[in-house]
């Protein structure tokens, strides 16, 4: 028996993004990958997208007083 993390309240949606979208995001944010806050490829959340180093990780989080707020995290292997 094993345990989906995702289907779990209190874990927000999480998406791994094309690399159109990764080079957008760097562009709009005006940062460089090394400028992202990390995740780990072994992160629980992340098991199903396949994530490979150096890719982004886009995790949207609903909130009772902004909405919807969005945070981008770069695939670190530690």
């Amino acid at each position: 028996m094993s345990f989906d993390v995702n289907k779990h309240d209190m874990v927000p949606k999480h998406s791994k993004l094309s690399d159109a979208e990764k080079k957008n995001v760097l562009e709009t944010l005006k940062v460089e990958m090394r400028a992202l806050p990390k995740i780990l490829k072994e992160d629980p959340a992340l098991i199903k997208l396949n994530p490979k180093v150096g890719d982004i990780i886009k995790i949207e989080r609903k909130s009772k007083t902004a909405g919807e707020t969005i945070y981008y995290r770069a695939v670190s292997e530690k």
